[in-house]
C-alpha cells in the first residue's frame, strides 16, 4: 500500500477492504492464500512420467507391479488424476508437520519458525494437494492424514471443509512411549486422521488373540435402574437361553411380557437349565442381543459357572472389535520400528520414519479383506508404507498395489537424497533381501518395481504441434494407466520430431490385458490386422486432434451394433475400449488446472 496516501484516499482503501472482507467466507478455516509455483507452471507445462528403466525390479511376473514416482508430488497427484481416477482404496500420507524445524519447502524455500506465514504456507501447500487426491478415492476409498499437535486442529478443520459429506475420526497413536520434552508437557502421541464414507461399515474390525479378546458378560449389567437397561425397554432381548452340561444348546422366544421368571436359572426335568438376563437383586434386565440377532454371534458365547452362588452365566469373547481412537503398544513405537528397523536395513539414519506396523495396521483397517487393493503414499519419505505393503501382502498372501511418490531432495540435512538413496534402497532391499547390521540375511518379500520421474510437455496453448509433443510423451503415462508394461514388438519410443510423430503405433501387454496407442490414424487398418488374432481385451488410444470417436473404425473387432441393446451393453462388452489422445489427458487437466 502507498504509504504517501491522503486521508480520504485511506478511508476509500479501508472500505474497499471492508467489501472485500464481506466477500470472504465468515465461518471456517480461513488462511491467507499463498500462490505456490509447482502449481502455477502447470498453466504452461503439463506433467507426464519418464521410466528410468535401470531401476526397474521384478522378482515374479506374476505379481503386481508397485510404482515410486520421483518428483513433486503435486505433479505426481496430477498425473494419477488421469491414471488411477477412482481407483485407490487407501490413501496414507504422513505430511509436514510445520514444527518450524526447516524440514519442507514452499517455493523452494525452506520453511522455518520464524517465518510469518508458515501455516498459511502449509495450510495452502495441504489444500492443493488434498484438493487433488479427492478424485483419486474409489466410493469406500479412505484418506489416512498423520499429523501431530503443531497442525492437528487446523488439518482436522481443512478435512472438514474439503469432505463434508465424509465422516471423519482421529485416532490418537502412542508412538513415543518415553515423550518429546515441551516446555509443559512431554508429548508422546500423534494423530490419525480417517476420512471415509459413514454410511458403510468400511473400516474392519480388529483381530484379536485368546490373551486380549473382548470378554464381556452376555447380560447388561450397566450400573443403576435406568431404563435403558431394563426388560421393559427392550422386551426382544428378555429371551431363555438353554444350557445343558455347561453348553448352550438353543434359545427360546421372546418371553410374554405377563411372564416373570423366579431367578436367572430354571431347571427343567429333563435337565436344561433355561437362562434369563436377571441380577443377583432379581431385577430383570436384558441380553445385549436381540432375539432375532442372538444366533448370529453364537460362537462367542460360552459359559461361565460361579461355584460360591452355584449359578451359570453367559459370557461373550470377542476376537473382532471395533478399533478404538486410541493405539498403544510395543508394535507403535517409531523408534524401535522406525528409525531403528530403517538403520538395520540400511545403514543409514532418517530422521522421523514411521513404525512400519503402525502405518501396516493404519491401512489394515480398510483393506484386511482386499488383496487386490491400492495403496498411494504421496509423502512417502523412507519408503515405509511400501514397506508395509509388502509385509502385508506376505502375511495373508495378498496382491495388493503401492504407488509412492517423493521427491529427491536433500531435505534433512545428511547428505542422501529421499527418492535415490533412502526410499528406492530401502524398497529393493525389502523386495530382494539383505543383510542386516549384524550380518544376518533377511528373506526378500518379493514383488516388482517401477520407476518414473515427472517430466513437463510445453502446453502454453492448444496448437496442433503441441497435441502431438503430448502424445508423443503421454506413452508411460497410458502404460501405468492400463498396467500395460510389456511391449510387443520391437520396442520403440514414440517421440516427436519436427512436430511429427515417427512410430506408427504401439502394444504393450500384461497377464490379462492389452493397451493399442495409434499415433497415426493411417495405421489404423494396420494395427487393426495386427491384433486380429490376439485373445483379450484392448484399451485403444488414437492420436486425434480433436475429440473423434473411432468406434466405427473398430465395429468389426467389437460385438455387433445389432446385437447390443444399449450403449452401455455395447461398452461393457467391447472388445476394444477407444480414447482419443491427447484430448482424454486434457481433458483431466483442463480441470484440474483451470
Amino acid at each position: 500500500m502507498d504509504q504517501n496516501l491522503s486521508k480520504e484516499s485511506l478511508i476509500k482503501e479501508i472500505e474497499r477492504l471492508k467489501k472485500e472482507l464481506k466477500k470472504k467466507k465468515k465461518y471456517g478455516l480461513v488462511w491467507e492464500e499463498k500462490p505456490e509455483e509447482v502449481v502455477e507452471m502447470c498453466k504452461t507445462k503439463l506433467p507426464v512420467l519418464k521410466e528410468v528403466k535401470n531401476k526397474e525390479i521384478i522378482t515374479d511376473k506374476d505379481k503386481p507391479v508397485n510404482l515410486l514416482i520421483e518428483g513433486d508430488n503435486y505433479h505426481a497427484l496430477s498425473v494419477l488424476n488421469y491414471t488411477h481416477a477412482k481407483k485407490v482404496d487407501v490413501i496414507y500420507i504422513d505430511p509436514p508437520y510445520n514444527t518450524g524445524a526447516r524440514d519442507w519447502k514452499y517455493n523452494n524455500n525452506y520453511v522455518d519458525i520464524n517465518d510469518a506465514w508458515r501455516h498459511s504456507k502449509w495450510l495452502s501447500f495441504m489444500s492443493h494437494r488434498l484438493r487433488l487426491l479427492k478424485n483419486l478415492l474409489s466410493p469406500n476409498g479412505v484418506l489416512i492424514c498423520t499429523i501431530d499437535h503443531n497442525e492437528q486442529e487446523a488439518l482436522g478443520l481443512l478435512l472438514k471443509e474439503l469432505f463434508p459429506s465424509k465422516e471423519i475420526t482421529c485416532v490418537t497413536i502412542i508412538h513415543n512411549p518415553s515423550g518429546i520434552q515441551g516446555k509443559n508437557f512431554s508429548y508422546n502421541n500423534e494423530y490419525a486422521y480417517f476420512v471415509y464414507r459413514g454410511d458403510q461399515k468400511v473400516i474392519a474390525f480388529e483381530e484379536r488373540t485368546d490373551e486380549d479378546a473382548d470378554i464381556r458378560q452376555f447380560m447388561n449389567t450397566a450400573k443403576g435402574r435406568s431404563i435403558n437397561y431394563l426388560r421393559e425397554s427392550g422386551s426382544n432381548c428378555f429371551y431363555p437361553i438353554f444350557v445343558k452340561n455347561l453348553e448352550i444348546v438353543g434359545f427360546g422366544e421372546v418371553c410374554d411380557k405377563s411372564f416373570h421368571p423366579k431367578n436367572s436359572n430354571v431347571l427343567r426335568k429333563d435337565g436344561v437349565i433355561e437362562l434369563y438376563p436377571i441380577d443377583s437383586e432379581g431385577v430383570e434386565r436384558k441380553w445385549v442381543f436381540s432375539r432375532q440377532n442372538v444366533e448370529s454371534i453364537k460362537d462367542e458365547l460360552s459359559i461361565k459357572y460361579n461355584k460360591k452362588t452355584k449359578t451359570i452365566s453367559i459370557i461373550r469373547t470377542k476376537k473382532q472389535i471395533n478399533y478404538k481412537t486410541v493405539w498403544s503398544g510395543e508394535k507403535f513405537n517409531a523408534k524401535t520400528y522406525g528409525t531403528q528397523l530403517l538403520n538395520n536395513i540400511l545403514g543409514k539414519e532418517f530422521p522421523f520414519p514411521k513404525s512400519l506396523y503402525a502405518v501396516e495396521e493404519c491401512i489394515k483397517t480398510v483393506v484386511h479383506n482386499k488383496n487386490k487393493a491400492i495403496i498411494l503414499d504421496f509423502f512417502a519419505g523412507s519408503g515405509t508404507t511400501g514397506h508395509a505393503v509388502l509385509e502385508l501382502n506376505k502375511e495373508d498372501g495378498g496382491n495388493r498395489k503401492f504407488i509412492l511418490c517423493t521427491n529427491n531432495e536433500d531435505n534433512n540435512g545428511n547428505g542422501f537424497k529421499i527418492a535415490e538413496d533412502i526410499c528406492y534402497p530401502r524398497i529393493k532391499k525389502v523386495i530382494e533381501g539383505y543383510k542386516n547390521l549384524k550380518g544376518e540375511k533377511v528373506a526378500g518379500l518379493g514383488g516388482n518395481l517401477k520407476y518414473f520421474k515427472t517430466d513437463f510437455v510445453v502446453y502454453d496453448e492448444p496448437t496442433d504441434r503441441n497435441k502431438i509433443k503430448l502424445t508423443a510423451e503421454a506413452t508411460e503415462m497410458l502404460c501405468v494407466k492400463e498396467g500395460t508394461f510389456e511391449e510387443i514388438g520391437e520396442p520403440a519410443s514414440a517421440k516427436a520430431s519436427a512436430g511429427k510423430l515417427d512410430q506408427k503405433f504401439q502394444i504393450f501387454k500384461n497377464a490379462n490385458h492389452y493397451t493399442g496407442i495409434i499415433f497415426d490414424q493411417a495405421a489404423i487398418p494396420v494395427f487393426k490386422k495386427a491384433i486380429k488374432d490376439i485373445k483379450g481385451k484392448f484399451s485403444v488410444y488414437v492420436f486425434s486432434l480433436g475429440d473423434e470417436d473411432f468406434s466405427e473404425e473398430f465395429a468389426d473387432l467389437n460385438k455387433k451394433r445389432s446385437e447390443a441393446k444399449s450403449r452401455t451393453e455395447l461398452d461393457s462388452g467391447a472388445r476394444i475400449q477407444l480414447s482419443p489422445i491427447p484430448e482424454a489427458i486434457l481433458r483431466v487437466y483442463r480441470r484440474i488446472f483451470k
